[in-house]
């Protein structure tokens, strides 16, 4: 399908992400993602300051067992920036959200990390009767109580830091480079920083860290749409530990109360991005996820 108006003008390198890419005319504009293989459906929910590109390792490794889609949010990757879009977590799972409406899943698994989770889960609690099972990992869905987290959003909410965040890319090059705990090429890494070329571009990444503490009322909604229609559900909780915020004994105890019977995958040389750090260990959750739907 050929580029919409009004989306990054941004190719991917075709080495290394070797997919078609198609776009879904949402509320807001056109929004990206591509759609491989065919079979059970994985909706594979990204977080900040990514995109699609960080499960191309997974989707290459299991397109041949299933339909692997994973979508850029408004802001993120190809996907268009709108004009008058706020880029919060709700705004984000409405829209993808649509997406999945629009695609008809049934039976699907949702994978999330980071902001990926929340946004996965909103979408699977609204719509619980097309779930087979989760994955989750590096993640939480609920207003935090973690100090590091409050801390990390009031900091990253601060105008220096927002002015750092759009005018030098500091949560890619900054922050995201120094969490990773593999070495990616340059031309690897560039997928990452050439993806988000100006301050106008970054304004969802910079958005979602003041979103820990803006969003806990749809949070704390969350929370009880998640215990109401998506406790009992199969779910594989993976965590690379070397994430002092979301895989803190607090949340994955949290996780663990909510989901009795989660299956739990610890990662312990693998950080906040798992699917760069070990990502054979996420082809494997995903497929534990399935076994366990099948018992």
């Amino acid at each position: 399908m050929d580029r919409p108006a009004g989306v990054v003008d941004f190719t991917p390198d075709p080495t290394l992400y070797p997919f078609e890419s198609k776009w879904f005319s949402s509320s807001v504009g056109p929004v990206h993602y591509i759609d491989e293989g065919a079979g059970r459906p994985l909706l594979l929910m990204h977080g900040n300051p990514d995109w699609s590109f960080l499960y191309r390792k997974i989707v290459l490794a299991l397109r041949d067992e299933f339909r692997c889609i994973a979508p850029d949010y408004p802001g993120f990757g190809l996907s268009v920036h709108p004009d008058g879009y706020r880029y919060t977590s709700a705004e984000h799972a409405e829209v993808i959200g649509q997406m999945v409406d629009h695609l008809d899943l049934k039976d699907m698994v949702v994978v999330g990390q980071d902001w990926g989770g929340p946004i996965g889960m909103d979408i699977a609690s609204r719509r619980a009767d097309r779930v087979a099972a989760l994955v989750m990992g590096n993640t939480w869905c609920w207003p935090t109580d973690d100090r590091i987290m409050k801390m990390f959003s009031r900091g990253m909410g601060l105008a220096p830091t927002q002015w750092l965040i759009k005018q030098r890319n500091f949560f890619v090059t900054g922050l995201m480079r120094r969490t990773l705990q593999v070495s990616l090429s340059d031309k690897e890494f560039a997928h990452y920083t050439d993806v988000v070329p100006t301050p106008e571009s970054r304004v969802g990444i910079a958005e979602f860290p003041k979103q820990i503490l803006d969003a806990e009322p749809w949070l704390a909604e969350l929370e009880r749409r998640v215990r109401d229609h998506l406790v009992g559900k199969p779910i594989v909780l993976v965590f690379g530990r070397k994430d002092r915020a979301l895989a803190s004994v607090g949340v994955i105890a949290r996780w663990r109360q909510m989901f009795p019977s989660a299956i739990y995958v610890d990662l312990p040389d693998a950080g906040h991005y798992f699917q760069e750090d070990a990502p054979g260990a996420v082809v494997d959750a995903i497929r534990q996820a399935v076994a366990s739907r099948a018992e």
